[in-house]
Order: structure tokens, then C-alpha cells, then sequence
């Protein structure tokens, strides 16, 4: 099931105000990667704004994105030079077309069950040309970021039609050596709220993703701690991955 807050169209529109592109140090990071790549597919694109700015920066090769959640995309179909694809990743059976997937913005957390990461990680193998390279991002669990959740103040931002969204984060299952679940609950006079995302994220060892991604036919080439792209340590708050087919 796709969590209400990329599904819902007045949500999605909340998630760029919330998460604007001068915070985006991902963005900045997975950008000169994406733009010295012929061909790229984003995975979970959301609404598009990554691809949208690798076009706007000069692009001119082929840009996909691909997204369960109709709000979302809805969004980043704002731009027709790029293909958009509306579904989870395995769905449109591609094989050998790109040079470069990524996945952003935590979305690799999503998936939960090791059975599910395997028929992601061959579906992402079949994808990408010989020698493709795979980039993205999950959460380095010894950072423990989910206490940071717990412990965040509510958000204000401006929702889409300009009107103040009120954002709330709270933790309902911490961490359990595997998984958190928490959820986002929006205020605001917008006739769409209040309403509640609840989300779970799984937090993978980097010898336990490593293994997953060697199970699947992909070798890892690099990996950083950070958007700084700073080795990776025991205590960094990320772990980025650059695997290879």
C-alpha cells in the first residue's frame, strides 16, 4: 500500500514545501552522476524535481522516473520531455536500458522484507546496462536517526495553496533491530486535512545490504558516509553505495 502522503495531491504538494531544494544535499551529490549518464532511471522519483532539474542543467539524453504514488507524479508530469511511469519498479519489466538508477530521498528503506529487496535488486540488475551502475542511499542504523524523529518539533510550511500546514512526527514503533514505524500528522484549513501517514522503514546493516546486493548479481564499487561524499565510518549517518552490474 502506498503511504498516504505520496498518494494524496494536496500532501504531495506539502512534500516540496516541506523538503525544498536548498536542503537538498542529496540533490547535489547524485546530480553530476545523473548528468554524465546517457540514459537514467529514478526510482521512487517522487515529484520528479531531481529529474527536472538534470534537464533543466542540460540533459539530453533519456530521463525516467517511476513512482507508486499518483500524487506524487501527478506533480512531476509538470515537465513532458521526461518519461514518467506510474507503479512500483518491477512493473515495467525493463531490461538493459539504463546506465544509471537511482533512488533517492531514503526510498530504498521502504522495502522491508529481504524477499522483496532481492526481486528489487534483480529487477534493478536486469535494468541496467552491463557495467550500470546503481546509486543510492539508506540510513547508517548506528546514527539511530529515528530519536530524532521522536524528539523533532512540529513543522510549519506553506501547503500548495499557500495556506500554513502544521507537521507533526511521532515514533509509534521504535526501533526494533530491524524496522521503525512512525507517522506525519498534518493540521491546516485546507479542506484536504487534518490526515495522518503512518510509514515503516527498515535500517540495514551495511554487511547485511551488502550481502543482498552481492545475492543479486551487483558488486559494490563505492561507498560514503555522507552527501559530503565522506568515507564511510561505524558512525556515519549515511550509507551510499554505488553497486555495478
Amino acid at each position: 500500500m502506498v503511504d498516504r502522503f505520496f498518494a494524496d495531491a494536496y500532501l504531495a504538494g506539502v512534500y516540496d514545501a516541506w523538503h525544498p531544494r536548498n536542503v537538498r544535499d542529496d540533490y547535489d551529490f547524485y546530480l553530476p552522476h545523473i548528468l554524465a549518464a546517457d540514459a537514467v532511471l529514478d526510482v521512487g522519483c517522487g515529484t520528479g524535481t531531481l529529474l527536472h532539474e538534470a534537464r533543466q542543467a542540460g540533459h539530453t539524453g533519456r530521463l525516467c522516473g517511476i513512482d507508486p504514488g499518483s500524487g506524487m507524479l501527478d506533480r512531476a508530469r509538470r515537465r513532458s520531455d521526461i518519461e514518467w511511469f506510474l507503479g512500483y519498479f518491477q512493473a515495467p519489466g525493463f531490461t538493459a536500458e539504463f546506465d544509471l538508477i537511482v533512488m533517492t530521498g531514503h526510498a530504498f528503506q521502504a522495502i522491508i522484507d529481504d524477499e522483496d529487496l532481492l526481486d528489487f535488486l534483480a529487477a534493478v540488475r536486469s535494468a541496467l546496462v552491463p557495467g550500470g551502475c546503481f546509486a543510492f542511499e539508506t540510513r547508517n542504523p548506528a546514527a539511530r536517526a529515528w530519536e530524532q524523529w521522536a524528539q523533532g518539533d512540529p513543522v510549519t510550511v506553506k501547503g500548495p495553496d499557500g495556506s500554513p500546514v502544521r507537521i507533526t512526527t511521532g515514533v509509534i514503533a521504535p526501533y526494533d533491530g530491524r524496522v521503525v514505524t512512525f507517522t506525519h500528522s498534518f493540521m491546516g484549513e485546507h479542506p484536504s486535512l487534518p490526515q495522518v501517514s503512518q510509514s515503516t522503514l527498515r535500517f540495514l546493516d551495511n554487511n547485511v545490504l551488502r550481502n543482498l546486493l552481492e545475492q543479486s548479481g551487483l558488486q559494490v564499487q563505492q561507498q560514503f558516509g555522507d552527501f559530503d561524499a565522506r568515507p564511510l565510518g561505524p558512525e556515519s549517518p549515511e550509507i551510499i553505495t554505488f553497486a555495478m552490474r
